[in-house]
C-alpha cells in the first residue's frame, strides 16, 4: 500500500528516541537524504552525539532533550521546533518476563512511553501538517503488535496499540480528505541491544534483524509513500493465522519458536531501553 512519499531532501525530520538504535540510525540516513534532523531523546547526552554524528557527515541535525512521556514537555518543545515534514515515533521501552514478574511501574512505563508518547507527540505536530496539507506521520510498532507473544504481556500489548492508532488515524486522515499520511512499521526482533538474549528457532525465516536493513527500508518508504512495512515476509501471514482455530493457532506459534524467543531475553542490562524494535 502506498500513498504520495515524501521526497527527504530540504525536509525537516523528527525523531523520537534517535540518541541509540534504530532512531540513530535513521537520523544519520534521512541526513544523507538531505534532510534537516531533529533529533529527540529521554538521554540529551545521546541525543547531541547523535547530532554530532550528522553534523561529521555533513548533514544537518538538532538535539534535544525531551521526555516524550511528558505532554506538555511535548507541546513546549514541538511549539519551539517549528514546523516538521516527518515524524518518526520511534521511542519505546522492552520489558520483558512472564506478567506475575511485572511491576506496575514497568507496566505504566511501557505504556507511556510506546503508546501514549505517540499520543502526545503527534497531536503536538499534526496541526501544522493539516495547515501545510502535507507530511507523513511514522509510529514504529513491532510485529509483536500483530500477535501476543509469551513473556512479552505488557510490550506486545503496547505494540499492538500502536497498530491500532496509527489505523484509526490513517482512516481519519483519508475520510477527512487530508493529504497527511502514516506509515506503520512492524518489524521482527532487530538486533539494537534492546532484545540481547532473544533466539530464532529458524533464523532463515524468522532472522534477527539488522537496524541498518531495517532504518533503509523505513527511508526508502518515506521516500515512495508506503503506509505498512512488515518484515520478515513470514511475518506478513501471522494476521491470516487469526483464521486459523485457536489451538491450530498456537501450535504453529510454538513451532516456530516464536513463544520460547524470550526464553533467554536479557536487554540492555542496567540501562533505560529508549530505542524501538523487536518482535521487533
Amino acid at each position: 500500500m502506498s500513498t504520495r512519499g515524501v521526497q527527504l531532501s530540504g525536509r525537516r525530520v523528527l525523531i523520537t528516541g534517535a540518541g541509540s538504535g534504530l532512531g540513530r540510525r535513521l537520523a544519520l540516513m534521512a541526513a544523507r537524504r538531505g534532510a534537516n534532523v531533529l533529533a529527540w531523546d529521554l538521554d540529551g547526552s545521546a541525543a547531541e552525539a547523535t547530532a554530532t554524528l550528522v553534523q561529521r557527515e555533513g548533514g544537518s541535525c538538532s538535539a534535544e532533550r525531551v521526555d516524550v512521556t511528558d505532554e506538555p514537555q511535548v507541546r513546549a518543545a514541538a511549539e519551539a521546533a517549528g514546523a516538521v515534514d516527518v515524524l518518526v515515533n520511534n521511542a519505546g521501552v522492552v520489558t520483558g518476563g512472564g506478567l506475575l514478574e511485572a511491576g506496575s511501574s514497568q507496566i505504566r512505563r511501557t505504556f507511556e512511553v510506546n503508546v501514549l508518547a505517540m499520543y502526545w507527540t503527534t497531536q503536538a505536530l499534526l496541526p501544522g501538517m493539516l495547515r501545510r496539507d502535507s507530511g507523513m506521520i511514522v509510529n514504529i510498532s513491532s510485529a509483536a503488535g500483530l500477535a501476543g507473544v509469551a513473556r512479552q504481556t505488557a510490550y506486545s500489548a503496547s505494540k499492538h496499540a500502536v497498530v491500532g492508532f496509527t489505523e484509526s488515524l490513517r482512516a481519519e486522515l483519508r475520510t477527512g480528505g487530508h493529504a497527511v499520511s502514516t506509515f506503520l512499521v512492524c518489524p521482527y526482533y532487530i538486533n539494537t541491544g534492546m532484545f540481547d538474549g532473544v533466539r530464532s528457532r529458524f533464523p532463515r525465516l524468522l532472522p534477527i534483524l539488522e537496524e541498518s536493513t531495517v532504518a533503509a527500508a523505513i527511508v526508502r518508504g518515506i521516500e515512495r509513500g508506503r503506509q505498512v512495512y512488515i518484515t520478515p515476509p513470514l511475518a506478513r501471514i501471522v494476521p491470516l493465522g487469526r483464521l486459523l482455530p485457536v489451538r491450530t493457532y498456537d501450535a504453529v506459534m510454538d513451532f516456530l519458536g516464536i513463544n520460547h524467543s524470550m526464553d533467554h531475553f536479557t536487554g540492555r542490562r542496567g540501562q533505560d531501553r529508549t530505542s524501538s524494535g523487536g518482535w521487533s
